[in-house]
């Protein structure tokens, strides 16, 4: 299928964006490397009769270090990301895009895209849960900043209100000892369940379980020998297993979605202190 008719707009700054969404309303959409929306469009799924593309608005492609935080744009790409010399501190992000679709998907897909779609299963969206990243959003009253954990309110749903674009995520803290792992039935597909996690806090956060990223609450710290750490991961990983609430789906059976959390928990406690031992 194709898309519907649309018209297409092209501003030169995120005032002018943001103009425009003011203007036009609910019927106006963003795109970026469009490899959600256009989908959807093909598809009849989503009908914008305005699309206001930010592609070439300036300011929105950064990646630098402010201190202890790293700022990056929302038009940064995942490829630029996943090649990017981020550090220790944030290598997680690199390394977590290999589970971004395929290099086409990568090399034009957005961070500011993939959060603002809200896929619960999308990778940036379970990175900026586990690694309390600040989303900065523009709108006609000027800049916010919103908690990622706050910012996810359903199935794609988000705080963003409908004149507002997303300019910039800032993730606050280093993050040497965290990773993300998941499964889907083909690669590049969409994860049938994935699993990140921060040792140091410890924090753990699945997607593919809920309609937002689901943080697993109450988690002991996870410092001690070797054997202890060893017997946590997998206490780690009963835990989530046990606390997700799902059910069976198509092709996919609660319990086979619980082994899976709990196989992909563990395996990213063991990646996480592996690469931490590493450095």
């Amino acid at each position: 299928m194709k898309p519907a008719a649309f018209s297409y707009h092209r501003p030169g700054s995120v005032a002018g964006a943001v103009g425009l969404l003011r203007d036009l309303g609910d019927d106006a959409k963003i795109i970026a490397g469009g490899q959600s929306l256009v989908a959807m469009m093909n598809f009849r799924l989503a009908r914008p009769e305005h699309l206001v593309d930010i592609r070439r608005v300036p300011g929105l492609d950064h990646i630098r270090r402010d201190g202890d935080a790293l700022r990056i744009g929302a038009l940064v790409t995942h490829h630029a990301v996943e090649t990017a010399s981020l550090g220790a501190d944030f290598d997680v992000l690199s390394r977590a895009m290999r589970w971004v679709g395929h290099l086409p998907i990568r090399t034009r897909g957005t961070i500011g895209g993939s959060l603002a779609h809200a896929d619960a299963t999308a990778e940036w969206c379970l990175l900026a849960v586990l690694l309390d990243a600040v989303i900065v959003v523009e709108g006609p009253a000027g800049r916010r900043s919103v908690a990622a954990g706050d910012f996810f309110h359903g199935v794609f749903t988000t705080a963003l209100a409908p004149d507002e674009l997303i300019v910039e995520v800032v993730f606050p803290r280093p993050a040497p000892r965290a990773t993300l792992t998941e499964f889907a039935e083909r690669h590049g597909d969409f994860a049938t369940v994935a699993a990140a996690v921060d040792l140091d806090l410890p924090r753990v956060v699945l997607g593919g379980v809920a309609p937002v990223p689901f943080v697993l609450p109450h988690l002991p710290a996870s410092r001690g020998s070797q054997h202890t750490e060893s017997a946590l991961w997998a206490h780690l990983a009963e835990a989530a297993a046990e606390a997700v609430q799902v059910r069976d789906e198509p092709g996919v059976s609660a319990h086979y979605r619980r082994g899976l959390v709990r196989t992909l928990v563990q395996r990213a406690c063991e990646e996480a202190e592996q690469m931490s031992a590493r450095r």
